[in-house]
């Protein structure tokens, strides 16, 4: 099916993003306006690791039925829908393969966009330690800055501005750490996050896939390397035969 927008009218969810989206513009302008060009502009530092940061948050800031004969009626919306899917009250629709509904994305997140979730919670990691290892090596590594070419305002207030970016960086850190860390477990597993929590795992019981299946499964490729690549079109993977009846 073609690509589906809808908007979902969630105060709550609008806050969660809202956040991030001040984040992630936080440390994509004010750590390179602060940390990177000055040091980059003085020699200190290389040109590659500013492209290395424009990689990073270019990627963390992307974000996009089957056999009829396996389906089931909603009791909700009254509309038959694929094994594994899930009726999102928020969403006020069903989601196949939902995992969950994430409020830091106001969306729901499953099968038509895991693979991007996963994307965005690696890259915002790593654009997150990078930011935190430059602040670091911004006081305690890198040779003092002999020109200034900022705002007055940053540099009287570098050091607030700094504090910040690290509570913030450390905070993102920790939470998005947990996150990616359950996401990965819940794929390993072949199991989403309202399976666990409903307890109706033993309704799909199967046999254990390798996690090279399931992950190429929800990326939609076998080519690993793809896995690392959100600006891309997925297509649905072909399970294999002995997999057939469980998915």
């Amino acid at each position: 099916m073609g690509l589906r927008i809808h908007f979902v009218v969630d105060p709550h969810g609008w806050c969660c993003m809202g956040l991030i989206v001040f984040v992630w513009l936080y440390n994509i302008v004010i750590i390179p306006k602060i940390v990177l060009f000055p040091h980059y502009e003085e020699g200190h530092i290389p040109g590659i690791l500013i492209i290395i940061d424009m990689i990073s948050f270019t990627c963390a800031g992307h974000l996009r039925f089957s056999q009829r004969e396996f389906w089931e009626l909603c009791n909700k919306c009254n509309l038959m829908r694929p094994k594994r899917s899930h009726h999102c009250s928020r969403c006020g629709h069903c989601v196949r393969r939902m995992d969950h509904h994430c409020p830091w994305i106001n969306n729901c997140v499953g099968e038509d966009n895991h693979w991007l979730f996963l994307q965005l919670c690696f890259y915002t990691e790593l654009l997150t330690s990078y930011a935190l290892m430059f602040s670091f090596c911004h006081y305690y590594y890198f040779l003092p800055l002999k020109k200034r070419n900022l705002d007055l305002f940053l540099v009287r207030h570098e050091l607030a501005i700094m504090r910040l970016a690290a509570f913030m960086g450390i905070t993102m850190l920790v939470g998005i750490t947990g996150l990616f860390y359950t996401q990965l477990i819940g794929i390993i597993t072949d199991t989403t996050s309202i399976e666990k929590m409903s307890n109706c795992c033993e309704e799909i019981s199967r046999p254990r896939k390798p996690w090279q299946q399931t992950f190429s499964e929800v990326f939609g490729t076998r080519w690993k390397i793809l896995w690392f690549i959100p600006f891309r079109q997925r297509q649905p993977l072909r399970v294999p035969y002995h997999f057939a009846n469980h998915v």
